[in-house]
């Protein structure tokens, strides 16, 4: 079956609504959201300025359609990598009840993620301001990284926050096919390609499993 492509920015907030169903407060958070974003970028580079007149579609519905490809039951915790300025994390913190850890070593970045969150009421939302590397082990059932750092170097530094169960949700663009060939084939076979909703010339790596230390490195 061929993706439908949102190529709009009504097209984007179409989708959401009809596989969401956002309420009226849910829609206000959004875009709440997109203001904050649009605002903040004047003071740091969040976004490609060039992106701001599909916003909707490029970054929002972008985020949203993670969502879309987990099949996690329950509330377990969702890590957002390299959060930047809270996509996809802070959207889906809107979108569901998940409790989201946003991962970002910058300050100026780290701030925004905090305003957001405590503007928009989202007490489900942490904030860990610092690399990966230093961040305390946690089980994550859902990781997520957009932009985060090249596949195998995502999956080595966050193979510890893995278990048996957890999700991984990766945007890689136009590379997904390219970095997924180039992984050690116990790694390759956790993971299938699913075309992005925002691009036609993108993809996302969807897998399930844990990263064991014992595949790293090997082929």
């Amino acid at each position: 079956m061929t993706t439908q492509i949102l190529d709009s920015e009504a097209a984007a907030r179409s989708w959401i609504g009809e596989l969401f169903a956002p309420t009226t407060d849910l829609w206000a958070k959004l875009d709440r959201f997109v203001e904050m974003l649009v605002a903040e970028n004047a003071q740091q580079n969040l976004i490609a300025a060039s992106t701001i007149p599909t916003i909707w579609v490029r970054h929002i519905a972008d985020s949203a359609q993670l969502l879309s490809f987990d099949t996690m039951e329950g509330d377990g915790l969702w890590i957002d990598l390299g959060s930047g300025p809270g996509l996809p994390g802070l959207v889906v913190a809107i979108l569901s009840a998940r409790p989201v850890l946003l991962v970002e070593s910058r300050k100026r970045r780290c701030d925004f993620l905090r305003a957001v969150a405590a503007e928009l009421d989202l007490g489900h939302v942490e904030v860990a301001e610092a690399p990966l590397e230093r961040v305390e082990t946690r089980a994550a059932a859902t990781i997520s990284a957009r932009a985060f750092a090249p596949l195998d170097k995502l999956l080595d530094l966050s193979a510890r926050f893995s278990t048996e169960s957890t999700h991984w949700l990766l945007p890689k663009g136009r590379n997904a096919v390219k970095e997924l060939a180039l992984l050690p084939q116990p790694w390759q076979r956790m993971f299938h390609v699913e075309q992005s909703r925002t691009d036609p010339e993108s993809q996302i790596l969807v897998g399930i499993g844990k990263i064991a230390a014992k595949q790293r490195g090997k082929r």
